[in-house]
């Protein structure tokens, strides 16, 4: 009986490491997670200024006279 107590203690033990692990872990994602995030809308922002500029240039130039 008292080793399956220090048995069963052993798995409770690796099972609450495991769980602070992962905690851990997870807490490491979400902030990754953000980042990327962020990153990407700055990206979307500078794809969308892009898009107006070239419509600006594009705006500008003569039309085809051959049409």
């Amino acid at each position: 009986m008292e080793a399956e107590l220090v048995n069963l203690e052993d798995k409770i033990g690796q099972l609450a490491q495991l769980c602070r692990e992962l905690r851990d872990e997870n807490r490491g994602l979400r902030q990754k997670l953000l980042l990327t995030q962020q990153q990407n809308q700055g990206l979307l922002a500078k794809v969308e200024g892009s898009k107006e500029r070239v419509a600006a240039i594009l705006a500008k130039l003569p039309e085809d006279q051959n049409e």
